[in-house]
């Protein structure tokens, strides 16, 4: 007797933002396929208000933006649908409709990495961010070890890597003029 694989039916993106916005929970999209998002643990939540409260106090007077996880952002060119942990933007923001729940130019996206997330938002994740033209920086934050790797756009299209480990380093956030102290993305993890 021969095994069959159960086809997954097709969503298309459509019915996926409609089904998305009537949702308890939050899915992302891609290539007609959604999958549910997990909860995160608590380092993981205190390092993403940790960098939000940062951001926020130095957007304050400007024409900039920072969104938690509740923000999507689509990439046109794959077709993904995500919610980064924290994204940044100044100047003009474009959504995709009215509704202005779905992000299409972030300039800078931020990853707490998680021990189920963390190679695909190494990898294939990173691979789809790289397709916004908007986005100049993408910054990785572990949570079980004070370790953030900030890759910078470079005039060229190529990506330019910098670790910081210590905590008296400071991260620059030269697209969005803002700068993240090791000791303030790190600050109440206990060690």
């Amino acid at each position: 007797m021969a095994a069959f694989a159960q086809q997954k039916s097709y969503i298309p993106p459509e019915d996926y933002l409609e089904i998305e916005r009537a949702a308890e929970y939050k899915s992302e999209y891609l290539n007609g396929e959604m999958w549910a998002m997990s909860g995160a643990t608590e380092s993981h939540t205190i390092i993403v208000s940790n960098l939000i409260a940062s951001v926020h106090t130095q957007f304050k007077g400007r024409p900039c933006r920072v969104y938690g996880t509740d923000m999507r952002v689509q990439v046109d060119i794959t077709g993904l649908y995500t919610y980064p942990d924290v994204t940044l933007i100044c100047g003009e923001r474009r959504f995709l409709d009215d509704r202005r729940d779905t992000l299409l130019n972030p300039l800078v996206i931020i990853e707490v990495l998680s021990p189920s997330t963390a190679d695909y938002d190494r990898g294939a994740k990173f691979a789809h961010y790289r397709q916004l033209a908007s986005l100049q920086e993408y910054l990785l934050v572990a949570q079980d070890e004070r370790h953030v790797m900030h890759y910078l756009r470079q005039p060229d299209n190529r990506w330019l890597l910098e670790e910081f480990r210590s905590q008296d380093d400071a991260i620059d956030l030269s697209s969005v003029t803002c700068r993240l102290s090791m000791n303030e993305v790190y600050e109440n993890i206990e060690d």
